[in-house]
């Protein structure tokens, strides 16, 4: 669960004070239209017994409700926030800004306010996001062919050892001990959920991660030994390739990926993978579901094990796999993330019913 819900009549006072301290943390599911809402929406109050909570809007639609066409409760909230809104421009203005609290304070801002309302909507706060955000230049610097000093004051790093330590707790190492030219490499890919780190040989994928993922630099290692091939910095052709299909996927054009891959893995992990990129984008199946339809009944144990074990995501959509009651289970790139995505593909299932 992304919100522990307060009992029923905390949330229905807070549905009738429209209270904003719950818009996105928790929905209302009315029996009498069928419609789910955000609890600050705007429609006529339901009776108390004609309303169920949930914590999240995968929950509200796994239980049959459709979204209030008012209150649109599957629109990311985080566009609607005016102090989030204006904090991610100045960002773009100043990435490499060594951002602090103190700059919060002069903007006008309480630095506790911003604090929550980064977590809610991104996983992370505003200064963990400035803080990547920087990294990221850096690394982007190193994979122009630029020497370490370059790339740390690219960053905006004053110090070398901060910048040493900051890349060794990204990628498991320091940014002098990536190998140049080398069977693997790295490369940086943004996307409207965060940045991921993709890594690919010349002709497949080998791993495709939220960038903060704390398992990312042990599976790094795995990578590299599988592939018998140390990890550099680059841009192959597969790396290209998912690129221009994330962007697709999450400009709403395409739910389709195409990019060969190497997803390493057990044989009953692989078999496992590959019928999680069975399920249609806009569906869900939970983990006893798969394990039947694998021929294992009794194996869910192990099929979530293997779906946790997924490094390659989104294009191996382990994120579609939820709880046998409907609820979101563990996600490695972030509960929130996870909910974000089941929200992105409905949209893919509604265009392809209408087909």
């Amino acid at each position: 669960m992304l919100f522990a819900l307060p009992d029923h009549p905390t949330l229905y006072r807070a549905l009738l004070d429209r209270d904003a301290r719950y818009d996105g943390q928790a929905f209302v599911g009315v029996a009498t239209t069928g419609i789910f809402c955000r609890l600050t929406c705007s429609a006529r109050k339901p009776r108390s017994e004609n309303c169920t909570f949930y914590a999240t809007v995968a929950e509200c639609l796994h239980a049959g409700f459709r979204p209030c066409k008012r209150c649109h409760p599957m629109r990311p909230s985080a566009s609607d926030d005016p102090a989030v809104a204006q904090l991610l421009a100045a960002l773009d203005r100043r990435p490499e800004r060594r951002w602090s609290e103190a700059d919060l304070v002069r903007m006008g801002f309480d630095p506790s306010t911003v604090r929550r309302r980064f977590k809610r909507q991104f996983g992370m706060t505003f200064l963990d996001l400035a803080r990547q955000r920087r990294l990221r230049d850096g690394f982007e610097s190193l994979a122009r062919g630029d020497k370490v000093i370059a790339a740390q004051l690219d960053a905006g790093f004053e110090s070398p050892s901060a910048f040493r330590k900051a890349f060794a707790r990204l990628l498991g190492r320091a940014p002098g001990e990536l190998a140049r030219g080398d069977l693997l490499m790295a490369d940086w890919i943004a996307t409207p959920l965060g940045d991921m780190i993709a890594v690919s040989s010349r002709s497949q994928l080998h791993l495709l991660e939220f960038v903060g993922r704390r398992a990312l630099p042990a599976e790094l290692a795995v990578v590299e030994r599988e592939a018998m091939g140390r990890l550099g910095l680059g841009t192959p052709p597969p790396t290209d390739q998912v690129r221009e299909e994330l962007a697709a996927f999450f400009a709403g054009r395409s739910a389709e990926f195409r990019t060969p891959l190497a997803p390493g893995g057990t044989a009953f992990a692989r078999q496992v993978w590959d019928e999680l990129r069975r399920i249609p984008a806009g569906e869900t199946r939970s983990y006893s579901d798969i394990a039947r339809t694998i021929g294992r009944p009794s194996a869910v144990r192990a099929v979530a094990r293997a779906n946790g074990a997924n490094r390659i995501a989104l294009v191996i959509p382990c994120h579609r796999v939820i709880g046998a009651d409907g609820a979101l289970t563990g996600y490695g790139g972030g509960l929130w993330r996870k909910q974000r995505l089941i929200q992105i593909e409905r949209q893919y299932r509604r265009e392809g019913a209408a087909a």
